[in-house]
């Protein structure tokens, strides 16, 4: 999802505009789930560069004399009428280019071509963003993409892609009842996603490098996401997921294959699993995108099952995730995240269904982040995580019919896993610490770099959005 944030960027750097008018809140979907590790989608730096440099035609600039100039003649006007690679406005398109960069899945490169079709209010009711790209592990791939904007209170889109080698995906969404105006908000996904580059380095919080293993993660998924609105502070949601995977063969040079150093791992092979939670959340944040002050609580339980509820039964899982947003000044945030996961029980569980830790951004009951550490570095049972962040402010300018921020943030981020239940959480704790470079176009959209060191060395992410 992380392309339907960029191009919401790309939409205000144009235009000025929130995409959906004063009504819609900024903050765009991430995406929903974090089963795998998947190749990154961002390209941050060069593509703000490009936007913000590439502007009007110097031909449509005033004469900085004060003189009249002669009439273009026809020749000239026709020039300026054509499409130029240099003049972003012109284009029937916006041609932005991809740079992916994430410890596991290399660094991906590309270009992204995007149509926006806006209604008369200059609000986006269409996007359509293909991209071509290549990948060293798996070689050259497109996907194809439509985001169809309704309302501002309802959304659908469609993605399907594929490389040469490994790698397919298809992933639908319909969501409706986003700003909460209504009692009801519902949403609904229906994936499939081949991936190759997922990681696997044994159980455990000392588990070690060197057993560093590669696997092709194959599977179908089917979720509803149903939320009662009590206000627009309170809600009661229940998720509801039906998920088969396959754990297959690695296919990396250079990494062990997981059936080569695991041979015996619960997991391996066909695997099914129906999951039904309910989550309470407590949501005072001022903005779900560019947060300045506020919280948000989520309290979730759940039970996962291979056929039916309580049949069979495989875990039960509680957990709570908490961020809170504290302003210090017009330029400064300071931001906090936190996150257990706890397994209470567990019957035949599947090592991907444990709690893990690592990679880049925090998914509520699924994966946290330790920006030193690629995706899925550490998993069993239990789970803590936490995060501090000193979001400053260091340059703000007017480029492209938007106000454009740029943030420093250093940060320093937690964690580990564990098996037993009570052992303590803040014991042991895996430590990071590392420095961002977000670029913001409000109200839009945040795009980042993160640079996090820990004790296997330097990880490198970008992305769209914040971590958490």
């Amino acid at each position: 999802m992380a392309v339907r944030d960029l191009i919401d960027w790309l939409y205000a750097l144009r235009t000025g505009r929130d995409r959906f008018g004063p009504r819609r809140s900024a903050r765009a979907l991430r995406r929903r789930l974090a089963l795998v590790p998947l190749p990154a989608a961002a390209w941050l730096l060069p593509a703000a560069a490009w936007l913000l440099l590439a502007g009007p035609a110097a031909a449509d600039a005033p004469d900085p004399s004060g003189q009249s100039t002669p009439p273009p003649s026809t020749t000239q006007q026709a020039a300026a009428q054509a499409p130029s690679w240099f003049d972003v406005s012109r284009l029937p398109f916006i041609p932005v280019p991809e740079v992916g960069v994430d410890p596991d899945s290399g660094v991906t490169t590309g270009i992204l071509p995007t149509w926006l079709h806006t209604n008369d209010d200059h609000q986006i009711t269409r996007i359509i963003a293909p991209d071509l790209l290549y990948n060293p592990y798996f070689g050259y791939g497109g996907n194809f993409r439509v985001f169809a904007y309704p309302s501002a209170d309802e959304q659908w889109s469609v993605v399907a892609g594929a490389k040469e080698r490994v790698e397919r995906t298809f992933d639908g969404e319909y969501q409706i009842g986003r700003l909460r105006d209504h009692r009801w908000s519902i949403q609904a996904s229906l994936i499939y996603d081949r991936s190759g580059v997922p990681r696997f380095y044994g159980i455990g919080n000392e588990s070690a490098l060197s057993d560093e293993t590669n696997y092709t993660d194959d599977q179908e998924l089917a979720q509803i996401q149903a939320g009662f609105n009590l206000n627009h502070t309170w809600q009661l949601l229940y998720t509801g997921r039906v998920q088969h995977v396959d754990v297959q063969h690695g296919t990396l040079s250079g990494v062990a294959d997981i059936y080569t150093l695991f041979p015996n791992l619960r997991g391996l092979g066909n695997s099914d699993l129906l999951l039904d939670r309910g989550s309470i959340i407590y949501d005072t944040r001022d903005d779900e995108t560019i947060t300045r002050h506020g919280s948000q609580l989520v309290l979730y339980g759940g039970l996962a099952s291979r056929d039916g509820i309580l049949n069979d039964s495989l875990y039960s899982e509680a957990g709570l995730d908490g961020r809170t947003f504290i302003a210090l000044d017009d330029d400064t945030t300071l931001a906090a995240h936190a996150a257990v996961r706890y397994m209470p029980s567990i019957d035949h569980v599947d090592f991907w269904m444990l709690s893990c830790l690592g990679g880049g951004e925090s998914d509520i009951g699924g994966e946290q982040l330790l920006r030193g550490f690629g995706a899925g570095r550490f998993c069993d049972r239990n789970l803590y995580a936490g995060t501090v962040e000193l979001r400053h402010r260091v340059l703000a300018f007017d480029a492209a019919a938007s106000h454009i921020d740029v943030e420093v943030t250093p940060f320093v981020d937690l964690g580990r896993v564990f098996e037993r239940t009570y052992t303590d959480p803040l014991s042991n704790l895996h430590k990071v610490v590392g420095v961002g470079f977000r670029g913001i176009a409000p109200p839009s959209v945040v795009g980042y770099v993160d640079i996090g060191y820990g004790t296997e060395g330097v990880a490198v992410f970008t992305g769209i959005n914040y971590p958490f």
